[in-house]
């Protein structure tokens, strides 16, 4: 079923186009497709989004880029079961991760993968650092479902934990997240600080 979107025309799919230039007429799956791989093509190359913290231009691209996502992903239900997964960080504009991933070598190790593990039966959130082979720092956080796209998060809790040890620490904080567009290979979302996200499906599931 062909569907009429407004989204810029740089990145959309050629094709008929109506008397009003801006719109651009395809099927919905054609669009997501061609707008999908803009976004991931933006930041394929900005290091989790270090690189982008030092250019203002890309990241006003890749904020641009989310804009049309939202708009592909508005009116649609993206805090179902769909949420719940172990979600693998690609790019983000929050700093205290990005601190933590890029100074990680200071403390004589690196970051591995960065993860949110969302399971919307049990209520839970947990955002994870892995350091390899053995350390992770993990925050937890309850979670409720507050509208089709919004989830309210309240830390519970704190780990940093080493492969023989390991040091609690305590809550800090609530707050709120949206993901705009969800599908099966990608979640774009944004928080009450306004920091974007973009995280795929990880290939395994992280478990404490």
């Amino acid at each position: 079923m062909a569907t009429c979107l407004l989204i810029p025309t740089t990145y959309a799919p050629k094709c008929h186009q109506s008397p009003t230039p801006k719109i651009t007429c395809s099927s919905l799956t054609a669009q997501s497709q061609a707008v999908k791989r803009h976004l991931l093509s933006l930041i394929s190359d900005q290091d989790r989004g270090i690189k982008t913290q030092k250019d203002p231009a890309r990241r006003a691209s890749i904020v641009e880029a989310i804009d049309a996502m939202a708009v592909l992903g508005r009116d649609t239900v993206t805090t179902g079961a769909s949420l719940s997964a172990t979600w693998r960080l690609l790019w983000t504009t929050e700093k205290e991760q990005l601190f933590i991933v890029e100074n990680a070598r200071l403390f004589g190790t690196q970051a591995g993968d960065v993860l949110q593990v969302i399971d919307v039966e049990k209520m839970t959130l947990n955002n994870v650092i892995t350091f390899p082979p053995d350390g992770v720092f993990f925050v937890r956080s309850g979670i409720e479902i507050a509208s089709p796209q919004r989830v309210n998060f309240r830390f519970t809790g704190a780990v940093l934990r080493g492969k023989n040890w390991e040091i609690p620490l305590p809550p800090f904080g609530q707050g709120w997240f949206e993901s705009i567009y969800l599908d099966d290979d990608i979640r774009v979302a944004k928080d009450i600080r306004g920091d974007y996200l973009v995280v795929d499906h990880a290939p395994y599931s992280w478990k404490e």
